[in-house]
């Protein structure tokens, strides 16, 4: 983390400087008449992207939350590796990695063949495969999650705070102007319960759940089926003599139905998902009046042997599995993309629903939000065209049919009943096979977004085996030149919605004046062409758009920091201050050569595109010039059109 580029200032260095235009919170302050960007709930998803949004006091950001103030307990608690990764540029996951539980190991317990009325462990997985990501998949509060996206809001320039207490009502989009084009209704759940009144915004997005009014307002629905199986999940503490409580462990019983068991953060607590009742077509889950001690009774029947023996109940629900989809990620039908552009969009559970014993809900929610953040803020910069916001539908959507396919197939197979030959041990249960075969996606890392004009061609891929265009950027460890420090390189990145290129260098470059990362950092910062030149901004930091660094082969004691070129020391701030946070080479004590481990081409060395959201854009050779600015003004505006 950097600070003191305007000058030192003492105390919290998270804690930014204050916009001097920012909206005033107190509890009789009246509410805006408009905004630029109004979000709906302070789930998930609408707090990461109004933590994304809050780094840029130039947007005005209102996110309004019919609950009178944030959650306290329950709900999902599942965070899986690539959200880890992505808590990372915002700030707090080591804060994270403190204060959670590790997921390390996935036991599974069947019916003893000899016994079948009784459970024994069957098999013993590691959660999260060496080197898919520096990140653990861990199990926290939803709760605390969300506290720490408020204070990241809180502490932003902008000093951005939830509306409490107000629901959005209804959306209404005027299509002949651009000046604050929608009309959102919101209604007072408080203190004047009914009151309504009128916002006006440039745009809306939905994340208020699944009975999203945002949604309904542009015409979506939710499509899908129902399982007709009710669950029960309870964060208990409790006593057992079931030797794997402190293991996430995934249990089939023979006649009595399912169970998972997820430790949870401080040592004691831990979470039970218990299958209970089969549901008839026309049945909902509330007509069957489940209790937790339904739960706790159903749950003891699968461990048999073994027994739980709870003590305190801290939260408890029921529900009904489900998979639906919606229809409308934005409010642009489909075939009217070419002469208009989205001013509404649904987020999170809006528009994809599905069972939470995957892990996923909570994490692919944040993702939606990540994606489309960036995207608004380009917008907004005058960076980019609004047409770049279709790209958040074609690109979600996908993702969100993977989930609900995914899930589905998992929660039938959890729901099904072992075979014959899965009881006697002659095979392998299916859900232990489908968990195997499934880790990529349960660690967030199966996304790939396809080619388009943020993702470009595989023609160079083969300089970067194991960076794939359209997944996010493979970190790997890293020593930093100028000071020798050791650390990750995909942690440079921060949720700025700023551009990386990363330039591995050839085995013999030591970044000597005429060596090929010398030439490339030259043409970005001086030549026409080049799309740091042409989309920063004069008077801007050079690397307000686009953040070139460089990684070198040789140790750091190998290499001679004053030959490095000027775009790899860049005077930036007020003050004019040299950065010396751009140049890297590979680890010297053993951790990892990046190089090796991630398939970069030794001899002619590459660049790596990444995008805000983490993921890669394109690969190209070092001398990809012309590649490199035709693929930024695919996007990005000149800077001398704002």
């Amino acid at each position: 983390m950097q600070f003191y580029v305007d000058g030192f200032r003492g105390g919290d260095p998270d804690l930014k400087n204050a916009a001097p235009c920012r909206r005033e919170y107190s509890a009789h302050a009246p509410l805006p008449e408009k905004v630029d960007v109004l979000i709906a709930g302070t789930g998930p998803a609408g707090l990461c992207l109004a933590a994304q949004l809050s780094q840029f006091p130039e947007i005005e950001t209102m996110i309004v939350e019919r609950d009178p103030r944030n959650i306290a307990k329950g709900k999902a608690d599942g965070i899986n590796t690539r959200t880890m990764e992505m808590f990372q540029a915002f700030g707090f996951a080591e804060k994270v990695k403190r204060e959670s539980y590790w997921v390390n190991q996935t036991t599974f317990w069947t019916p003893d063949p000899q016994n079948p009325a009784r459970i024994r462990r069957a098999d013993r997985v590691q959660d999260v495969a060496d080197d898919s990501s520096e990140m653990p998949h861990i199990l926290i509060n939803q709760a605390r999650l969300h506290q720490l996206f408020l204070d990241v809001m809180k502490n932003s320039p902008s000093r951005l705070e939830p509306d409490y207490s107000w629901a959005v009502k209804h959306v209404e989009v005027d299509p002949t102007t651009d000046d604050h084009p929608v009309t959102v209704t919101l209604e007072d759940t408080g203190v004047n319960w009914g009151q309504t009144v009128k916002v006006r915004a440039n745009y809306v997005v939905g994340c208020d759940g699944a009975r999203s009014n945002v949604r309904k307002s542009i015409g979506g629905e939710l499509h899908g089926d129902a399982a007709h199986q009710a669950w029960g999940v309870m964060d208990i503490l409790a006593n057992t003599d079931f030797p794997d409580v402190r293991q996430k462990c995934l249990i089939a019983s023979a006649s009595e139905g399912n169970l998972l068991i997820l430790p949870r953060e401080g040592g004691y607590m831990f979470r039970m998902y218990v299958e209970l009742d089969k549901l008839n077509p026309d049945e909902r889950v509330a007509n069957r009046n489940l209790t937790h001690e339904h739960m706790i009774a159903a749950a003891n029947r699968i461990m048999a042997p073994y027994t739980i023996d709870v003590k305190e109940v801290s939260w408890w629900s029921i529900y009904e599995i489900g998979h639906r989809i919606s229809d409308a990620f934005d409010d642009v039908p489909d075939g009217e993309a070419g002469t208009r552009n989205p001013r509404v969009f649904t987020a999170g559970d809006a528009c994809h629903t599905h069972s939470p014993k995957a892990g996923q809900g909570m994490n692919v929610s944040m993702q939606d939000g990540f994606n489309l953040g960036w995207k608004l803020a380009h917008v907004f910069k005058g960076w980019s065209d609004p047409s770049l916001l279709h790209s958040y539908k074609s690109e979600r959507l996908v993702e969100a049919k993977r989930l609900v396919e995914t899930d589905h197939k998992w929660a039938r197979i959890m729901s099904e009943p072992m075979t014959e030959a899965e009881r006697s041990g002659a095979e392998e249960p299916r859900f232990v096979r489908n968990f195997k075969a499934n880790l990529e996606f349960t660690g967030g890392l199966a996304v790939k977004y396809d080619a388009s004009a943020l993702i470009g061609p595989t023609t160079h891929q083969g300089l970067a085996t194991g960076e794939e265009i359209g997944r996010r950027f493979h970190s790997a460890p890293v020593v930093r030149i100028a000071d020798a420090m050791q650390m990750q390189l995909g942690h440079v990145a921060e949720a700025d919605g700023r551009w990386r290129i990363y330039a591995f260098a050839g085995r013999n470059d030591s970044s000597a004046p005429g060596s090929a990362i010398h030439k490339l950092a030259d043409w970005l910062e001086n030549h026409p062409a080049s799309p740091v030149v042409k989309h920063t901004a004069k008077g801007e930091d050079i690397d307000t758009v686009i953040d070139f660094r460089a990684v070198f082969q040789q140790t750091f004691d190998q290499l001679a920091y004053e030959d490095m070129p000027s775009l790899l020391k860049p005077l930036k701030g007020r003050l004019g201050l040299q950065d010396h946070e751009k140049a890297y080479c590979v680890d010297h004590k053993g951790v990892g050569d990046i190089f090796e481990m991630r398939g970069i081409d030794r001899e002619k060395g590459c660049m790596i595109v990444v995008r805000p959201d983490q993921y890669i854009a394109h690969v190209l050779p070092l001398d990809g010039f012309e590649d490199l600015s035709a693929f930024f003004a695919g996007f990005l505006l000149p800077a001398a059109e704002r």
